[in-house]
């Protein structure tokens, strides 16, 4: 939907700014009910979701049930079952037998989800947030000049490409993972390329440009900090770490705890997919057979340093458990090094509402509410320190959103599960 002037007299139930898939999925859900006035605001011109990474076969590493809605309400017409009838695909997606959307089919389902909604306005890039103290009401200002007011906030900004301190002034046309689709070709006419990082995307990108290698000619390294080439922890009781159970534990721990198992629980949603590893290694085999082939992998290093000369990268890297240093020089780099929460700054007016925790992050009730009332602004994604692996899962934002609207209505419009694990987390 494109933007249309905002009557500055109206108040809306709530104000959701962003519209990554968890508050697309508010969005649709929220739709329907009578009793909430809501509208979304979005920069972009249309909805859009890791558009650098849509290579062949890549898909999602949760079950299509993991949707806008399905698991807050499986009868919605927003389900990714009703777009595939609607697109005519449906039975194919049932022959394929296949679990798992591909990401640009994914994608795909959000957009055609987006355009259907009359909540939604695209082309709204929000620049400040204040609030009236007298009427107890958020006011929204967009670049357009409307201000929209609202008794509650929804923050779906969501994660922004994480670039390490040692090339934030590296100069040349290093790119991070995010616009690795366009910038492949490019990147293929480069004598070397480096990818940095670990997880899917690194694997991803490795991959792809390995089943070239022959055809470009270029040298590829793919170097990681981690010990390994780590897989995705997907076991069905670990699973259950994704689960309302979990969420209650680990949001009763102290804080202290919380942000030390941030880093101990990374395997469990930034590991990559076991099927690819194998790949990776049958076509490493492959490769080999007619003789060997100029690619290097290389573990337990860290980047300490780069720098950037006549079209060449110098990369500087620490093995961690050999403490000996070491470079690598590349026309290509590119950074698979994540993505992180950066606070908007149009937040800084109502900062002195929001509630923060001593390491300087958002202290995100059990609720997903993070201002001092404790259900006036709520937050999607973004809590791993609170929320844990809960916090980016797909799977999970039907159930965050249904808690959401709960705390909007006051009463419970979906069914919020309260226990669906068979294993006890806390004593």
């Amino acid at each position: 939907m494109t933007a249309r002037p905002e009557t500055t007299h109206h108040t809306h139930d709530f104000v959701g700014i962003g519209l990554g898939p968890f508050n697309l999925g508010l969005a649709c859900l929220t739709e329907p009910i009578a009793e909430l006035d809501g509208v979304f605001l979005e920069s972009k011109p249309d909805f859009e979701w890791h558009a650098g990474m849509f290579l062949d076969g890549a898909h999602l590493q949760t079950p299509f049930m993991s949707d806008l809605v399905t698991l807050a309400d499986p009868t919605s017409p927003y389900s990714f079952l009703n777009y595939l009838k609607e697109k005519g695909r449906l039975y194919p997606f049932y022959i394929r037998e296949n679990f798992y959307p591909l990401r640009v089919e994914y994608d795909d389902y959000c957009r055609w989800a987006a355009n259907r909604l009359s909540n939604v306005r695209f082309r709204t890039t929000v620049t400040e947030v204040t609030y009236d103290e007298k009427d107890g009401l958020y006011l929204v200002r967009t670049d357009a000049g409307d201000v929209y007011r609202a008794r509650h906030l929804v923050l779906g900004t969501g994660t922004s490409p994480y670039v390490p301190e040692t090339c934030r002034e590296l100069g040349g046309d290093f790119i991070h993972n995010s616009r690795y689709m366009q910038s492949r070709a490019e990147l293929q006419k480069k004598e070397s390329i480096t990818l940095v990082g670990s997880g899917q995307s690194a694997a991803e990108i490795y991959y792809d440009l390995l089943g070239e290698i022959d055809v470009h000619g270029y040298r590829l390294n793919w170097v990681t900090r981690s010990p390994r080439f780590f897989p995705l922890e997907y076991t069905k009781l670990t699973l259950e770490m994704t689960s309302p159970e979990y969420i209650d534990y680990f949001h009763a721990l102290p804080e202290r705890t919380r942000h030390r198992l941030v880093t101990e629980q990374k395997g469990l949603f930034k590991g990559i997919d076991g099927d690819l590893i194998n790949e990776i290694f049958d076509l490493l085999y492959q490769k080999n057979l007619g003789g060997s082939v100029p690619t290097r992998l290389l573990t337990n290093s860290t980047l300490t340093g780069a720098t950037y000369e006549n079209g060449t990268y110098t990369l500087g890297f620490r093995q961690e458990e050999q403490e000996k240093d070491y470079a690598i020089d590349s026309q290509g780099l590119i950074l698979a090094t994540g993505y992180a929460y950066t606070e908007p700054e149009f937040l800084a007016p109502v900062r002195d509402r929001l509630r923060y925790d001593t390491h300087g992050a958002f202290d995100i009730a059990r609720n997903y509410a993070i201002d001092v009332t404790g259900r006036g602004v709520f937050l999607q994604n973004a809590g791993v320190h609170t929320h844990s692996i809960t916090s980016p899962d797909l799977g999970m934002g039907a159930y965050r959103n249904s808690s959401i609207i709960r705390e909007l209505l006051g009463t419970e419009y979906y069914p919020v599960e309260k226990t669906i694990a068979f294993q006890e987390f806390a004593i």
